[in-house]
């Protein structure tokens, strides 16, 4: 190889972003003094909404405006104007949502939360200390109480402002501005008309009635009281403060939202990574599955390793090992992981080797146990002996019925046929997802997958029952992509195609094969032998309960049963907390969750023989 050659390999964008500096103590503990403040503060909000003696007790009117006269305003009882409380702490719902809000995204250390209290609680401090040198705020001891504390965090902010730099996406602003205004415009309407509708008193003018739902939706205590006109149920209240809270929500959650990794694997990036592959794909039976289009890679500054990721639901999910150079991955995984902290991804590996995942635990990751691969050697497969009988009987079976199997490179069908097997393909899908990501190319027919292994069953009139499509795994390997089936062909067929394939192998100087992957397969198999524990043979049943709706038992004895070589799979993350959010993730990734969307426009069909990239990469990149 030249050295221009070489060269043209070192990617020229998308390199690791420099290391943050070191954060200090006092520091980390500011910032998490932040996220601490809001909770507690979330959670007397919700106190106070719940509990009537809590809400009457303390009197949030003038939380953020207070005014140098004492006599400029008068509150209601107990002399409640005298009185001011810490940063955020109303009794409402919206006030409560925000502080939940913050705390989450201070806690993913998001410059965007930084500014947005520094700007509210900054002034609310100055404001509070100008405040306590007239004499009407002075005398409580609850007015310095909360000085203090809104004082204490606006200085955790000041002292935490380095551990804040993750940024978000530039259009956040705009959208969540459109998103409030049409959501404060239909709660707002909806709420005036539920007041109007329920208000118990004479005379009150549509300002009256609006006045009091916007007051509402900031407060369930005496803040809305002072509309002398408008006297509504207690749980018209409730149910204005939800609907604002809601639309609140909403607006935090558009504005706050991670970017949403829109830089998926361009033609350049796809050319680096198939050069990589012909010099190391053998080390990794899914390797060839990073030419996923719906995916993102970021290369190690050498250029001699990458890994492919999909943001999904503000989740950076990384499938299968790194390509390249091994003595290059952790580079590779440097790059990644700045990334995900820059952008507050949370950082996940799903399928990971055991090499893989041994380097990943390096750098800050622990793992979990998936399951296993199923890797058959092909020299050593046979249909011989007592524990293939099952096996041997189904293909003499499936054979006898006058079913054949036809393998060949996807290079070498042609274009008209190859569009006829799409479009089957497309037939005998189950459901309207394409699933698959970790493990699934995501597209058949494709001009650059013309390594790529087709077998196609017909029965004995020469009908197309049955598809099964291998990507490459190096020079002398199969990792199986996809499999559809008729649902009128015999039973056996998909048994019948892959022993086809196992037996006839030397034909396409095929070795080895991988078959599907079996979820949490340790569990059946050592849940099912005897001594084995309460606590393995409880959680065997529950997989075996959840197997009647997901492909969980099924698979593993579909592949057992060609006595193969189970090579663990590891799922890598950061936090055990986010386990719940990365399981999510996973399943939207997969193609088992689907995020509602809005409906789209019809568009034009892909052209003949080339099969689009699956859907399910638009679900990508929510908060």
């Amino acid at each position: 190889m030249t050295a221009q050659q070489q060269s043209a390999l070192i990617p020229r964008r998308r390199s690791a972003p420099e290391q943050p500096p070191a954060p200090s103590r006092l520091r980390a503990r500011a910032a998490a003094f932040t996220v601490w403040y809001l909770r507690l503060i979330a959670l007397v909000n919700i106190v106070a909404v719940v509990s009537v003696p809590f809400r009457r007790e303390v009197d949030e009117h003038n939380t953020g405006r207070i005014y140098a006269s004492h006599t400029a305003h008068r509150f209601h009882a107990h002399h409640a104007g005298d009185y001011f409380t810490p940063y955020l702490a109303t009794a409402g719902l919206v006030s409560a949502a925000l502080a939940i809000f913050l705390s989450l995204v201070m806690r993913r250390r998001k410059r965007a939360a930084w500014t947005v209290n520094m700007v509210l609680a900054g002034p609310l401090f100055v404001l509070y200390a100008v405040a306590l040198t007239q004499s009407p705020f002075r005398g409580h001891v609850f007015n310095w109480g909360s000085a203090l504390l809104t004082g204490l965090f606006v200085a955790a902010l000041l002292i935490g402002r380095r551990e804040f730099e993750a940024v978000g996406d530039p259009s956040n602003p705009k959208l969540a501005l459109a998103v409030g205004a049409g959501g404060m415009l239909v709660s707002g309407a909806i709420g005036t008309l539920l007041v109007g509708a329920t208000n118990k008193l004479h005379g009150a003018t549509l300002f009256d009635k609006v006045a009091y739902t916007l007051l509402r939706g900031i407060s369930v205590g005496p803040l809305a009281d002072r509309v002398d006109a408008v006297q509504a149920p207690r749980w018209v209240d409730v149910i204005v403060n939800i609907m604002v809270a809601a639309t609140f929500c909403l607006v935090l959650y558009v504005f706050f939202r991670s970017p949403r990794g829109r830089d998926l694997l361009g033609a350049e990036d796809e050319e680096r990574l198939r050069a990589l592959l012909d010099r190391h794909g053998e080390r990794d039976s899914l390797g060839y599955f990073v030419l996923r289009r719906d995916k993102a890679v970021i290369w190690s500054p050498t250029g001699k390793a990458a890994v492919a990721y999909r943001v999904v639901g503000g989740v950076t999910l990384a499938s299968g090992d790194p390509i390249g150079d091994p003595e290059a991955w952790p580079g590779a995984i440097d790059a990644w992981l700045a990334e995900a902290r820059r952008h507050a991804w949370t950082p996940a590996v799903m399928g990971a080797s055991e090499e893989a995942g041994t380097i990943y635990a390096r750098h800050g990751l622990d793992a979990l146990e998936l399951g296993d691969e199923a890797i058959v050697d092909v020299a050593d497969f046979t249909l011989e002996g007592r524990a293939m009988r099952v096996v041997r009987q189904a293909h003499n079976r499936v054979r006898r019925a006058g079913y054949t199997v036809s393998m060949r490179r996807h290079a070498d069908i042609p274009d008209d046929e190859m569009a006829t097997l799409v479009e089957r393909a497309d037939q005998w899908r189950d459901g309207a997802t394409e699933r698959g990501f970790s493990m699934a190319l995501g597209r058949l027919g494709d001009p650059g997958d013309g390594n790529c292994v087709m077998l196609e069953c017909r029965d004995g009139e020469g009908e197309l029952r049955a598809l099964l499509s291998f990507v490459p795994w190096g020079e002398h390997g199969l990792s199986l992509d996809l499999m559809r089936r008729d649902r009128d062909g015999e039973n056996g067929l998909m048994e019948f195609m892959v022993v086809e394939l196992l037996l006839r192998a030397k034909e396409l100087d095929v070795q080895r094969v991988s078959l599907n992957f079996a979820m949490f397969r340790a569990v059946f198999e050592r849940g099912a032998r005897l001594g084995a524990g309460p606590v393995l043979r409880l959680w065997r049943s529950i997989l075996t309960f959840f197997s009647r709706w997901w492909q969980i038992e099924s698979l593993y004895r579909a592949n057992a049963k060609y006595r193969p070589v189970w090579e663990p799979r590891f799922l890598l993350f950061e936090k055990t907390a986010d386990l719940p959010r990365i399981g999510i993730a996973s399943a939207c990734a997969e193609g088992f969750l689907t995020p509602p969307r809005l409906p789209k426009f019809r568009r034009r069909q892909p052209a003949a023989g080339v099969r689009q990239q699956a859907d399910s990469a638009a679900g990508a990149g929510a908060a």
